[in-house]
């Protein structure tokens, strides 16, 4: 076998590069994920990795994606061109999965199966992250773990948190790469309209109530022994967490 480069050393989370694949630690809901990438390979979504099964140590195996990812994601949606792109990529990714429906037997890292009428499978991480760009184009979506059958709106609020953004001025100009403090309301509105939203009406309670309920996902998997999310509680995260919300709430009208 090819040599392995580390992508990711969490001890929870190794994930690495061999050759053109990437290897990934499996989880039980890892079966309804691969049925999901099928079922987007199968209608030509060019931006989701392609699945080639396990390896002989128990890893999931993945197409590698090339291009810029992870930190270098959040450049590429602080100017409005960005911004749009990013947004379009979740509607056309919401619109390939529509006629999506995961084999009886298998359940999302929810433990529920699905989706129901008027749901889709969403992401679950859209986040700039997790967005492989090459130059201003986007051209893969990383990481399918935490998908699971929701409406729409919870993949858009999700990813409002971090675009909008749902932080502070110190914290988008420390850490996000603005270069001043964004105007949240221009860009929750970007946002919605490259989208294809035609009001606002109700997003800034969305991202609020998403926020709260990643929440409680994390104290699920967590009371379940699975990680990252144990280390997460036994390091106090959810206090980091709580506080978000809290910013969200307190200043809420920046974004209405």
């Amino acid at each position: 076998m090819a040599e392995e480069r580390v992508l990711q050393d969490d001890p929870h989370r190794r994930v690495v590069r061999v050759g053109n694949t990437v290897r990934r630690p499996v989880h039980p809901w890892t079966p309804a994920i691969h049925e999901l990438l099928r079922y987007l390979e199968g209608v030509g979504f060019p931006y989701s990795p392609r699945v080639r099964g396990l390896d002989e140590q128990g890893r999931e195996v993945l197409t590698y994606l090339d291009g810029e990812s992870g930190p270098q994601g959040w450049a590429q949606v602080v100017d409005d061109t960005g911004l749009i792109t990013f947004a379009r990529l979740l509607r056309q990714y919401h619109d390939a999965v529509a006629g999506f429906r995961l084999r009886e037997g298998l359940t999302w890292c929810t433990e529920k199966s699905g989706p129901r009428d008027g749901e889709v499978v969403c992401h679950g991480d859209f986040g700039p992250w997790n967005i492989v760009w090459q130059r201003k184009d986007p051209v893969g979506i990383l990481d399918w773990d935490y998908a699971r059958p929701a409406d729409r709106l919870h993949d858009i609020a999700y990813a409002l948190e971090y675009v909008a953004p749902f932080r502070d001025d110190a914290e988008c100009l420390r850490w996000l790469r603005y270069p001043e403090p964004p105007d949240r309301r221009h860009r929750l509105e970007l946002f919605a309209g490259a989208y294809g939203l035609t009001s606002t009406d109700g997003l800034a309670g969305a991202v609020i109530d998403v926020q709260e309920t990643g929440i409680e996902q994390v104290r699920r998997l967590a009371a379940r022994g699975l990680q990252p999310q144990a280390r997460w509680v036994a390091d106090g995260y959810l206090d980091d967490l709580a506080q978000r919300v809290a910013w969200s709430r307190a200043n809420r009208y920046l974004f209405e």
